[in-house]
């Protein structure tokens, strides 16, 4: 069993994408890799898109438990976050992509100026 979530923790997403998510933007052509889910200090998987975790905090809450202890980038993966999906950031990716007429175009000039 610990090699089967092994196993999906290193594919994740398909075609640079987050295709279980329906707003998900796709990372290719960005420049960005798409990154394998890690565990934290707590043991818990980050970026797996199982939410639930026998470790988390969140399923062995107390009134004694601080939620600071949920803080810091450590609970954040750098691609499989709901984040990704604002309109903000997908057009933060948008506008990492090269325009659609690459590699037939030069990148910074425009050529074309004057000729019409």
């Amino acid at each position: 069993m610990e090699k089967d979530r092994r196993e999906k923790r290193e594919k994740i997403g398909i075609d640079e994408t987050m295709p279980h998510q329906i707003n998900a933007p796709s990372f290719a052509g960005t420049g960005i890799d798409m990154q394998a889910p890690f565990v934290n200090e707590h043991g818990v998987v980050i970026g797996d898109s199982h939410y639930a975790s026998e470790n988390s905090p969140l399923e062995n809450w107390t009134e004694e438990t601080d939620p600071a202890i949920m803080a810091g980038d450590e609970w954040v993966h750098p691609t499989n976050d709901i984040g990704w999906n604002t309109t903000e950031n997908r057009e933060l990716l948008e506008s990492m992509r090269k325009p659609q007429a690459y590699p037939f175009m030069h990148p910074t000039k425009d050529v074309s100026k004057g000729a019409d």
